[in-house]
C-alpha cells in the first residue's frame, strides 16, 4: 500500500538520523488510510446490470415482474477476468437500482431474485462476483439506490430509513470486504405523495459499522465525491478537499464538484463516473456505440491524469456477459496504457533542486526518480516555492510527464510550471495548478537534455515524491 503517513515517512528516512521535526509538517485536511487506498486505485469498473437490462430502459417504475430477469449465461467470471485483463483494480455493482429490483435475496423484499426464474430462484448475483472478485484479486464494490420506486414504505421517511439500513446491512455484512459503497442523491414521492427524506447520517453509520474500511461515494462524500459531470473530466484545478458541510447528496452546483474547494474542510476525493456506451444499462442498438481508444484515452488523462479515480461503466447485456465490442475495446486501452507507461525516461536519472530540506539526503531530488513511492523531494518550512530537475535523454523524444506529492502530508502545490533544456536553453512547455496523488501534463514531442518542474506556488513546503517522463504513442482512431 502507498500510503505516506508522517510515520512511514521516518521510517524511510531512518537510512541516517533524522528527528522527528525534519519531517514536514502535514498541511490542511488530510487523508484517512482508506482515502489513499482508494485514490491508489485509480481505475475501476461500474456494472449496471439489474432489472433495466431486460426491459430496455434507463430508469424501471418499481412495477416490472422479477420474471422478466433472467441472465441464462450468467458468468461473473467473465466479468471479473475481463477487468483484470483490462488493468482495472475492482467493480461496483448496481445490487438496486431506482425500480427496487434487489440483485440478492433479500429478506426486506419480494422483488429480488429470489422471485425470479434466475437459477431456479435460488441465484445470488452479489455472491457470485465476490467470489470472481477474490478469484481475479479485485476488489468489490457495491451501489445501492436510495430511491426505491417499488418500496411501498417510501415516503413514509422514518419507516423507509430502517427498511434502506437493512438492506445495506445486508449486502455489507454477506459478500466479504468492501472497498467502496456508492449513493446517488435520486429522490422522489412515495405512494403517500410525500418525498422521502433521507437519513444520511444514519446510513453513513450503517457503513461504518459493517465495513470500516470502505469509502463512501456520494456529491457529499464523505470519502469520496462526484466530480459534477458524467463525461469522465475532473477540472484541470482538482482539490482533493471539500467544504463538505456546505454539500449534500444532489448538490446543484456541479461546478464547485469538479473543481473541489481550495479552503476545503474536508478531504474528499473526486471518482470520475463514465460509461463506455451512451447509456448506462445494456441497450443492443448501442453495440456500435462503444467509445473510441481516443475517447477513452482522453478520459484517462482528464480523470486520473488529474488527481481522480475513474470509474468506468460497462453494462452486462441479457445472457449476463460482457459484450465483445466493450471487451476488445477495454483491451484496446489497456494495450495502449501499458505501451505509453511501459518505459519512464526519468527513471533513475540525475535530479537537481533549488533547494533541499536542512541539506538533508532523504529529501534529496533523487528521491524523485529513485522508484520509491515513499521518498520525496522537500524544501524548508519557510520556502514556498522552488525547483526540481531530471536529466534526459535528448535523443528520446518525450512528450508526457507525470507528477505526484506525498498526499499523506497534504495536497500543497497551487500552482507549477515545466521547462524543458534544448540546445542548452530553458523552454517553457506548460503550466498548471494543482497536482494531488497524480497529474498527467501532455505537451509537443521534445528532445530534451532536462526537465525541470517550478511550484510556483504552495500553500505549505512543496514535496513531490515522483518525476516520471513519457512517449505518448499516437493513436490512429477518430474521437
Amino acid at each position: 500500500m502507498r500510503s505516506l503517513t508522517v510515520t512511514l515517512a521516518l521510517g524511510v528516512l531512518s537510512l541516517a538520523p533524522l528527528r522527528a521535526q525534519t519531517v514536514p509538517a502535514p498541511c490542511g485536511p488530510l487523508p484517512t488510510e482508506r482515502q489513499i487506498r482508494w485514490q491508489e486505485m485509480e481505475y475501476y469498473a461500474f456494472v449496471h446490470f439489474n432489472m433495466n437490462t431486460f426491459t430496455d430502459r434507463e430508469w424501471g417504475e418499481g412495477t416490472e415482474s422479477p420474471s422478466l430477469f433472467n441472465p441464462t449465461e450468467l458468468d461473473c467470471r467473465q466479468w471479473a477476468r475481463t477487468f483484470r485483463d483490462a488493468g482495472m483494480t475492482g467493480v461496483i455493482l448496481t445490487a438496486k437500482h431506482h425500480d427496487g429490483f434487489c440483485l440478492w435475496p433479500t429478506a426486506t423484499t419480494d422483488h429480488s431474485v429470489a422471485a425470479s426464474p434466475f437459477r431456479g430462484g435460488k441465484g445470488d448475483v452479489l455472491r457470485e462476483l465476490s467470489l470472481a472478485c477474490r478469484e481475479y484479486g479485485l476488489r468489490l464494490g457495491l451501489y445501492l439506490s436510495p430511491w426505491d420506486r417499488h418500496e411501498p414504505s417510501y415516503g413514509d421517511s422514518p419507516r423507509y430509513n430502517e427498511h434502506f439500513k437493512s438492506q445495506l446491512r445486508e449486502i455489507l455484512t454477506r459478500y466479504g470486504a468492501i472497498f467502496e459503497v456508492w449513493f446517488d442523491g435520486a429522490c422522489g414521492e412515495g405512494p403517500n405523495g410525500k418525498k422521502q427524506v433521507y437519513d444520511w447520517p444514519g446510513f453513513i453509520d450503517v457503513v461504518r459499522e459493517c465495513q470500516p474500511e470502505a469509502v463512501i461515494f456520494s456529491d457529499a462524500g464523505p470519502d469520496v465525491r462526484w466530480v459534477g459531470n458524467e463525461q469522465g473530466e475532473a477540472g484541470e484545478t482538482n482539490w482533493s478537499l471539500l467544504r463538505r458541510d456546505e454539500v449534500h447528496p444532489g448538490y446543484e452546483r456541479y461546478a464547485e464538484l469538479t473543481s473541489g474547494h481550495a479552503d476545503g474542510t474536508h478531504w474528499v476525493g473526486a471518482e470520475c463516473d463514465v460509461s463506455i456506451r451512451p447509456g448506462w444499462y445494456y441497450h443492443a442498438r448501442e453495440d456500435r456505440e462503444v467509445k473510441s481508444l481516443a475517447r477513452l484515452v482522453e478520459i484517462y488523462f482528464t480523470s486520473v491524469g488529474r488527481n481522480a479515480a475513474l470509474l468506468v461503466n460497462v453494462p452486462v447485456d441479457r445472457r449476463g456477459l460482457i459484450p465483445a465490442p466493450d471487451s476488445a475495446r477495454l483491451m484496446e486501452f489497456r494495450r495502449y496504457r501499458d505501451e505509453a507507461f511501459s518505459r519512464d525516461a526519468a527513471a533513475g536519472m540525475p535530479a537537481r533542486a533549488s533547494l533541499t530540506r536542512g541539506g538533508h539526503p532523504g529529501f534529496f531530488a533523487s528521491c524523485v526518480t529513485d522508484a520509491s513511492p515513499k521518498t520525496y523531494w522537500a524544501t524548508d518550512d519557510s520556502v514556498r516555492a522552488g525547483w526540481v530537475e531530471v536529466d534526459a535523454a535528448d535523443s528520446i523524444p518525450v512528450n508526457c510527464l507525470l507528477v505526484q506529492e506525498p498526499i499523506a502530508l497534504g495536497q500543497r502545490v497551487e500552482e507549477f510550471s515545466v521547462d524543458a533544456k534544448v540546445g542548452g536553453r530553458w523552454e517553457p512547455i506548460a503550466r498548471g495548478t494543482t497536482i494531488g496523488h497524480k497529474r498527467l501534463i501532455r505537451f509537443a514531442d521534445v528532445r530534451a537534455s532536462a526537465i525541470r518542474l517550478t511550484i510556483l506556488r504552495a500553500r505549505a513546503c512543496p514535496a513531490i515524491s515522483r518525476i516520471s517522463l513519457y512517449a505518448l504513442p499516437r493513436i490512429n482512431d477518430g474521437p
